[in-house]
């Protein structure tokens, strides 16, 4: 199926539905760095979880997951916007591990303790960030952690990423079911006895389910009111022009050091490997820009 996100209401609007595949999308995650089975499932899933919490997201408005342990993967980052643009790294891609007591590959043990923070631009002055120690590293776990933390809404949280033999990603994907303020104990109950028979997200996605499929799998016999359907790509948006801002940003001491010690800068971008070269020149222009700021400043 191709990549894509949708919005529902279910049980009269009593509960609200994000559904998410993302599998073409963390293909081309793989693909950048050399990247190894626990870390693109990690990866994976924390793509899905960052897609499916950019509901309410508009315009050039994004959201940020960053996950942040004291296992062999280190760090996650991944950002989406309101176009369904999600871009992702890990910050130690060959991290492997043997699959855990269930048989599945290790994303906890990979991940280990620490804390997750997710990061909104919704217009406001500021970005709003709210964190939550991470409760298993399993990702969905800490997500639906993260919701009854800061929204206080109980919520159900699916992600899973199934990986080919020769590496390749075979499905990726999510659910999110989030109980309104007002729903019915007797929902929350049905809505609870439904979910202790449904296969996991990654393994509908790969039998071929579409995103509507999906939802009236964990929702079976339930009412479901589609609100909307669009396309998730994977998108770095990267350029010499960001690059140079960044190493503008550095201060001109740094940059007189750089120029004085190398003569020249290569920026690899962490989350789809282009590299960008400055060359002696490149840099003075950027060191003179730097220092009419200062004076205009």
């Amino acid at each position: 199926m191709s990549d894509g996100i949708m919005r529902a209401l279910a049980y009269d609007g009593q509960v609200r539905v994000s559904a998410v595949i993302c599998t073409e999308a963390v293909e081309t995650a793989r693909q950048r760095p050399d990247i190894y089975p626990t870390a693109i499932a990690a990866l994976g899933r924390t793509m899905a979880s960052t897609l499916l919490l950019s509901w309410g997201v508009k315009g050039e408005r994004h959201i940020t997951l960053r996950i942040f342990g004291d296992g062999p993967l280190g760090g996650i980052i991944t950002t989406a916007d309101a176009d369904g643009n999600i871009k992702g790294y890990v910050q130690e891609p060959q991290t492997d591990l043997p699959l855990n007591q269930k048989g599945k590959l290790d994303v906890g043990g990979a991940i280990g303790k620490g804390d997750l923070y997710v990061t909104k631009d919704i217009g406001l002055k500021d970005p709003y960030t709210g964190s939550v120690p991470l409760v298993t590293g399993e990702i969905g776990d800490d997500i639906a952690s993260y919701l009854m933390s800061s929204e206080q809404t109980p919520s159900v949280v699916s992600v899973g990423v199934l990986v080919n033999p020769d590496y390749t990603v075979a499905a990726a994907g999510g659910i999110i079911l989030q109980a309104m303020p007002d729903a019915d104990e007797l929902v929350l109950d049905d809505m609870e006895e439904k979910l202790q028979h449904v296969l996991p997200v990654s393994t509908l996605i790969h039998n071929g389910a579409d995103l509507s499929a999906m939802i009236q799998n964990y929702l079976p016999g339930v009412e479901v009111q589609f609100l909307e359907e669009k396309p998730v790509q994977w998108h770095c948006d990267c350029s010499r022009e960001r690059i140079g801002g960044l190493l503008k940003s550095m201060g001109v001491q740094e940059m007189e050091d750089i120029l004085e010690k190398d003569g020249e800068s290569e920026v690899v971008c962490h989350f789809c490997n282009s590299r960008y070269h400055f060359d002696r020149a490149d840099l003075e222009k950027l060191l003179q820009e730097m220092q009419r700021d200062l004076q205009q400043g």
